[in-house]
């Protein structure tokens, strides 16, 4: 179909206002439409004359939607700084709630902004009143720590702490647990089943006296240990819910595990012999036994994409007067120079002020062409010089536009508010319930002539199978069992709360070059004669140009190595240097003694091949040179870049002979995932940094609804939300340009072969970079979902049989701890169950 980029009229116009659409500043190729509203691009243009504002009314607009997101669009005061910190220990809208509030306790703070789903603070401050060391203070604490995002300390240290407190519940629970196996348990069969009836009647007595109260403190003393520490985290989640007044799991798990332990210590010091610290215990690590799998199933998941390539920059090269000295990026000023050599990313965003060079900025772009740079080009940091070596001069901000995309990612992100997962929102009506239930038990058993020790043994127990391990364990063994199974597919989940939110999708859109195509370069076609191709390809061998590798692969014996260098096949290793700026180089090399003249351009190569003059590169290039082209390979070059591919013309003595088609393949099984996804009603967006014709291959595909080319990244990210207003969106992409849009998008999937940046945007990353997988993404949200729900189900089954006969007296909290743990069995085992039929 026709790219909804290309429409009627062309005016341009320079303002100092920014763009309609992303708020980009205008500049010289910026348009306006009939309205008079301006736009930075035609690709901007084009996605607000298709999708609008996209506002949408409150009734239209579906829970989790993206429309709901507020994009971290905050209005910061004058003077303030804007600081994003991660803070590990939320994991529910309720910490969203309570972090907010404690940061705005601080002075100096004007707005915070949390999201449990990315662990991600976005702080307002006045840097003269309060610093990021004092930002961080104010977060940490009550099993919050704040730190740096990024910092692989503070990461490392929370999944220690995580561990450590595992590992402590579990040997001081074995202790206590031990007492009740040997000694407690045996005094409540006196028929002989555990022990004989003489060594009952010998337990039962030595624990009834005076030294068995020691015996019970000693035992209490292990238990507070379980439950202070290894179960700190339930117990701040549920103090943070009462300060919020927003009842959740960790409520519900506090009150029974408390409650037992309260009893318990109270029956000690009154002479009772009813002692249930093993309810305590059990509680306190099935459920953080069940939470510190899913988290370690998740981290075994992320591991997979540690190799991900970085985009930015840390250190740059200064360049004074024909020297360098390494410095922090941070420490650059406008107006000074930088060097870039081959190989390496430029740090910040500014002109080509000495060198000639060609530069891939795809990774903030889009685009998937390299660029030739040349003195006077402007040049985006994070770009990556891959032929020739640049000096940049600094631009005004002294930023790089990777910096600003990730500043955008992280704005959306923790202004991305998770939702409140089933289990809590049913702990929001089962708290009280259950706490009006035990009171008015207790009382109706205070006026039926009770003692104190009856009533609150009975409340106790009401309690205790009010809260149902198995309810604990219903979302956390289902999700990191659904992770687990994803990553056997090759698909990794880095925000397990997709299961729920993720239930219809309405819009998927997809990135171009890299998630549609392989990104790679490869002729795909060719006209003209062989032995010119197989000349230019020697030529082609000396240049580190992906289209040049691309040619010298087709017709040459070698290709380029990663470093640059030639790779002979047949003889040893040698590189041949050669300069960017239009010098002549030594043809000495292994196996080169048939080129013996190079020279190199911005946009393309020149030299002598086996006595015959040979240029090869962009038709530009013959222009300046002077050298001709026939008509029919006009003709082929026309045709090239209709089609979304590059032309590269062959010459010799002064006249093309032919001319190479280079471009990057669809990636396979692309029509067959829109396929499917159009057969499912879904609307398929296609949202492109590249040029409308290299879209227009893909926007022909029947099942593509939208196809916004030329659209810069800020841009990206609100044609995502626009396009949401009032549906479920999906984004697949996977560069760092992706990144702002993945981050908006209700799901945000990556492929594994993309940037960190896109990575840590997206809430699912294709390891295998399988568009099939897609669907597989889908159906596990689906079958996790439908599985959570059936754990639940089996939770609130023992509910409905047990809160009765605890009401009623008919059962002890012994019994409702056995009873408990047959439920949490049920939930483990439904939760083994794979979800997915292979």
């Amino acid at each position: 179909m026709e790219a909804d980029a290309l429409l009627p009229g062309e005016p341009t116009m320079t303002d100092t206002e920014g763009c309609t659409l992303c708020d980009l500043p205008l500049s010289g190729a910026a348009v306006e439409n009939d309205a008079g509203e301006q736009f930075c691009c035609r690709g901007c243009r084009g996605v607000y004359e298709t999708v609008g504002d996209g506002e949408v009314s409150g009734d239209a607009d579906p829970e989790g939607s993206s429309a709901e997101i507020d994009e971290g669009d905050v209005d910061t005061p004058e003077g303030y700084e804007t600081t994003f910190l991660r803070v590990d220990g939320m994991h529910c809208s309720t910490c969203e709630t309570f972090i907010e509030a404690r940061g705005r306790e601080t002075d100096g703070v004007g707005s915070v902004d949390a999201s449990y789903i990315t662990d991600t603070v976005r702080i307002d401050h006045d840097p003269e009143t309060v610093d990021e060391d004092g930002l961080r203070e104010g977060l940490t604490g009550l099993g919050y720590r704040a730190y740096a995002r990024g910092d692989p300390l503070g990461e490392r240290r929370a999944e220690d702490e995580i561990l450590m407190r595992l590992v402590v519940g579990v040997v001081f629970g074995m202790m206590v647990m031990l007492q009740y196996v040997a000694l407690i348990y045996p005094t409540y069969f006196e028929n002989g089943l555990y022990y004989s009836p003489d060594v009952a009647e010998f337990l039962g007595e030595m624990l009834a006296g005076t030294s068995a109260s020691y015996f019970y403190l000693m035992v209490g003393l292990l238990t507070s240990i379980v439950l202070f520490y290894t179960g700190g985290p339930i117990l701040k989640g549920a103090y943070v819910s009462l300060r919020t007044r927003q009842p959740n799991m960790d409520l519900l798990v506090a009150l029974a595990a408390t409650s037992a332990w309260a009893y318990s210590t109270l029956a000690i010091f009154l002479g009772g012999d009813h002692i249930y610290y093993d309810v305590s215990v059990g509680i306190i690590l099935v459920v953080t036994g069940g939470s510190y799998y899913e988290n370690e199933i998740k981290q075994r998941a992320t591991e997979k994409l540690a190799d991900l390539t970085k985009a930015q920059v840390d250190e740059a090269e200064r360049y004074v007067d024909g020297s360098t000295e390494t410095v922090p990026v941070a420490d650059l000023a406008a107006g000074e120079r930088v060097l870039v050599r081959e190989g390496e990313r430029v740090p910040v965003d500014g002109h080509v002020a000495e060198g000639e060079g060609t530069v891939d900025e795809a990774v903030v772009t889009g685009e998937s062409l390299p660029v030739p740079k040349r003195a006077g080009d402007e040049v985006v940091g994070g770009s990556l010089i891959q032929d020739g070596s640049l000096v940049v001069e600094v631009g005004e901000s002294a930023t790089s536009s990777v910096d600003r995309i990730t500043d955008a990612v992280w704005d959306l992100q923790s202004a991305n508010h998770g939702i409140q997962q089933l289990a809590d929102r049913l702990a929001t009506v089962f708290v009280p319930v259950v706490l009006v239930l035990a009171v008015v038990v207790g009382a109706v058993h205070v006026a039926l002539g009770a003692g104190i020790a009856a009533t609150l043994l009975v409340a106790l127990t009401v309690l205790i199978v009010s809260c149902p391990c198995a309810l604990g364990l219903a979302t956390p063994l289902a999700i990191a069992s659904s992770v687990r199974e994803a990553l056997e597919r090759g698909i990794v989940v880095f925000d397990e709360t997709i299961f729920e939110r993720l239930r219809d999708v309405d819009v998927v859109v997809f990135d171009k070059t890299g998630t549609l195509t392989t990104g790679e370069m490869r002729v795909v076609d060719a006209t003209g004669d062989e032995g010119s191709f197989e000349r230019a390809a020697l030529l082609e061998t000396r240049s580190s140009h992906p289209i040049a590798a691309a040619i010298a692969s087709e017709y040459g014996d070698r290709s380029v190595a990663p470093d640059g260098g030639l790779v002979d096949a047949s003889e040893t290793d040698s590189e041949t240097e050669h300069g960017s700026d239009g010098g002549d180089a030594s043809a000495e090399g292994a196996g080169t003694d048939r080129v013996t003249e190079f020279e190199s351009y911005a946009t393309g190569v020149g030299g002598v091949v086996d006595g015959t003059d040979v240029l090869v590169g962009h038709p530009d290039l013959f222009v300046e040179q002077g050298w001709s082209i026939p008509d029919r390979f006009e003709a082929v070059v026309d045709e090239a870049h209709e089609g979304g591919n590059v032309p590269v013309v062959v010459g010799e003595d002064g006249a093309s002979v032919g001319v190479v088609v280079v471009g990057d393949d669809p990636r396979e099984g692309w029509k067959e995932a829109i396929e499917r996804l159009d057969t499912g009603g879904v609307e398929v967006a296609l949202l492109t940094g590249d040029d409308e014709r290299a879209a227009a291959a893909f926007g022909e595909h029947p099942g593509v609804d939208h196809v916004f080319a030329g659209v810069p990244p800020e841009a990206k990210a609100e044609t995502v939300r626009r396009l949401g207003a009032g549906k479920r969106t999906v984004m697949v992409g996977d560069g760092t340009n992706d990144a702002p849009a993945l981050a908006t998008a209700d799901l945000g999937i990556a492929l594994g072969s993309g940037t960190a940046l896109a990575a840590d945007a997206a809430d699912v990353a294709i390891v295998t970079d399988d568009l099939g997988s897609l669907e597989t993404v889908f159906d596990l949200a689906e079958a996790t979902n439908a599985r959570v729900r059936q754990n639940i189900g089996w939770a609130l089954c023992y509910n409905a049989v047990a809160i009765p006969l605890a009401v009623s007296g008919l059962i002890n909290p012994l019994f409702a701890a056995a009873a408990m743990a047959t439920s949490s069995i049920l939930v483990v085992t439904n939760s083994a169950r794979p979800l997915l039929d292979d």
